[in-house]
């Protein structure tokens, strides 16, 4: 029969249908997500066949040049599935170069890297090999001149994973279908096809995390958002900086016309001794399934006002009739009670409203009435602080030389900011840390003018960290999918192979569900119990799940054993993996090629090529 279909218009078939499903699975996304829009979707499409144009310009030279160098229309279908496979590992490749800029990009995340091209490969190369198979008889058309037209899809797709264990019924219908095909299949075809199958399986199967990935993220976010609530009622984090005056005065300039103009200004003074001593109390506080990290703290707070005068401020220009004392926070809410001071032996009353916010932008301060010679003597300050907040107490060393003590019971803190402590001790009863400044290592003097001064950078505390970093485990074990599926999958097909009894791709997709699964189960869990215990739980169920599913197929308590034990080692290992920091990289290369190590010695007896197979030399 003479062959009505072109390499082009197969080749332009595959491209635009190929567009199609991509654009559809786009829809069927945006249908979940509550962001549905035809503009979109149409975007899509037109991007997706405009993006594929290469690839549909490398169909239309390779798809000739398979019909001409292979001989049964299996093998060319194959290695048809193996180029689409190939243009979309392509296109996985620039999806990572074009989402890391060069430098991250050699960086070491790998894991991140993989996930991604494995996510983009996986995507288009079902979209393709959904493609192929829907223009399966048109390609069949094609690669054996029309003759196998009269075959409907489902009897070219018989012919494919046919095994001969099957039923008299399956056997009677594959002899009539291989009565019209070419008699070329052997064993090794049999075995590239299944494994070729798989590893789409592979790819297929890592799309459902990327929607458990983004159940994480919401996840996440919605504690955050919880925590946020909270302590928006309660108080945020608290940054306090030391008291420091404002005082007014005169500064002489000299204008454009060579006039010589007064201006108002103001100069901030700051301690010249400063002696902080602080207990912070935690407190959690419950939201829906989330815990809040509150605190209340008490603080002491001893210093003197002495400065020294720089050259270019004249002290006879110095209002101290009109000076002010200040104090900042962060939020106002987190006053428990009315703040005095003890200054100069006055208790003042400290009132919201500061003269200027070079230092703060929220805080308070009480009018003082100086002298240029009490300044010069020495003005001694004091007070304590009943403060609360939520997570985070950090200060700002406003003093020429101070000294910060902090203790807290909680078990977890992270030293964060500016400087970290001179001297720290955390333990199972709490932290304890202190900090020393002196005017060698402060960027300022205790006397500031007016617009000169930032004390933003310059601020450092603790943080209480709350472990509850289960999503972050959560997301870390989602990149490790590959390596889940993927090893567990290769397993299957080890194991098939040797005992001679055919998994179906259904089969296979069932298991794949299960691994995923895994992860919302993990998800789910840890946020009632610590994540140890939800891996433990989540990892159990699916192993034994997908044992017992084993065993009932292959119908061997020692086949389930095999797969109990190993998957039960994969997840071990990928739960060490979470756990390391700096040695997951060694830890996980070592591991890997053991378990390389441990396939290939599996399948070192197993005929790839079928039996009494020789290799001319």
């Amino acid at each position: 029969m003479k062959n009505k279909y072109s390499s082009v218009g197969i080749a332009f078939r595959i491209w635009i249908l190929t567009a199609v499903i991509l654009a559809s699975g786009s829809l069927i996304v945006a249908l979940f997500g509550g962001e549905f829009s035809l503009v979109m979707i149409l975007l899509l499409f037109i991007g997706a066949v405009t993006g594929s144009a290469p690839a549909f310009a490398a169909l239309c030279f390779l798809i000739p040049l398979i019909n001409r160098t292979a001989s049964s229309f299996k093998t060319k279908f194959l290695g048809l599935i193996l180029i689409e496979f190939a243009i979309t590992l392509l296109y996985g490749i620039a999806g990572i170069i074009l989402e890391f800029s060069a430098e991250l990009f050699w960086s070491g995340h790998f894991v991140k890297q993989i996930h991604t091209a494995a996510m983009i490969t996986g995507v288009l190369f079902g979209c393709t090999t959904t493609a192929s198979l829907l223009l399966l008889q048109k390609i069949a058309g094609y690669f054996s001149d029309g003759d196998l037209l009269r075959l409907n899809r489902l009897q070219l797709f018989q012919s494919f994973f046919y095994h001969t264990n099957t039923n008299a019924t399956t056997m009677e219908s594959f002899e009539t279908v291989q009565q019209q095909l070419p008699q070329t299949e052997n064993q090794s075809n049999k075995l590239l096809i299944k494994g070729v199958i798989t590893g789409v399986l592979i790819l297929l199967m890592l799309i459902p995390t990327v929607f458990i990935s983004n159940i994480i993220t919401e996840r996440e976010q919605r504690q955050k958002e919880a925590v946020t609530e909270v302590s928006s009622k309660w108080s945020k984090a608290q940054t306090v900086s030391a008291p420091y005056l404002v005082v007014p005065y005169t500064d002489t300039i000299v204008n454009t016309e060579g006039k010589i103009v007064s201006t108002k200004k103001q100069l901030i003074l700051l301690a010249n001794n400063l002696d902080v001593k602080g207990t912070i109390l935690p407190e959690q506080r419950p939201r829906s399934i989330y815990k809040v990290l509150l605190y209340k703290t008490n603080i002491q707070l001893n210093g003197s006002f002495k400065p020294k005068w720089p050259q270019d401020i004249n002290t006879a220009t110095l209002d101290f009739q009109n000076a002010r004392l200040c104090f900042g926070i962060s939020d106002f809410k987190g006053i428990e009670e009315e703040m005095h001071i003890q200054f100069n032996q006055q208790q003042l009353a400290l009132s919201p409203g500061l003269p200027l916010n070079d230092i703060n932008e929220i805080g308070l301060s009480v009018p003082v009435s100086l002298t240029l010679d009490a300044m010069n003597n020495g003005i001694p300050f004091s007070m304590e602080l009943k403060l609360k907040g939520s997570e985070q107490l950090h200060f700002n060393p406003l003093s020429a030389n101070s000294t910060f003590s902090l203790a807290s019971p909680w078990p977890n803190p992270s030293f964060d900011g500016n400087i970290l402590p001179n001297e720290r001790s955390v333990n199972a009863n709490g932290f304890m840390a202190k900090w020393n400044f002196n005017q060698a290592n402060l960027p300022f003097g205790t006397v500031l003018k007016q617009g000169t001064f930032s004390a933003a950078s310059l601020s450092f505390g603790v943080t209480m960290v709350q472990p509850a970093d289960q999503y972050d485990k959560t997301m870390r074990s989602v990149k490790y999918a590959i390596l889940f599926i993927g090893l567990t999958f290769a397993l299957f097909f080890i194991v098939e192979i040797m005992q001679r009894k055919a998994f179906h791709p259904v089969q296979y997709v069932l298991v794949g569900l299960a691994l995923v699964i895994f992860y919302t189960l993990l998800l789910s869990i840890s946020e009632y119990i610590s994540f140890d215990y939800a891996y433990l739980l989540a990892s159990l169920a699916t192993v034994l799940l997908i044992s017992l599913y084993a065993k009932s197929h292959f119908a061997s308590w020692r086949t389930a054993g095999v797969f109990f034990s190993t998957l039960g080692l994969l997840y071990g290992f990928i739960f060490v993996l979470i756990r390391l920091e700096d040695t997951a990289l060694l830890v996980g290369s070592i591991g890997l090629f053991t378990v390389l190590a441990m396939v290939m010695y599996a399948s070192r007896k197993v005929q790839w090529y079928g039996k009494n197979i020789e290799i001319a030399g």
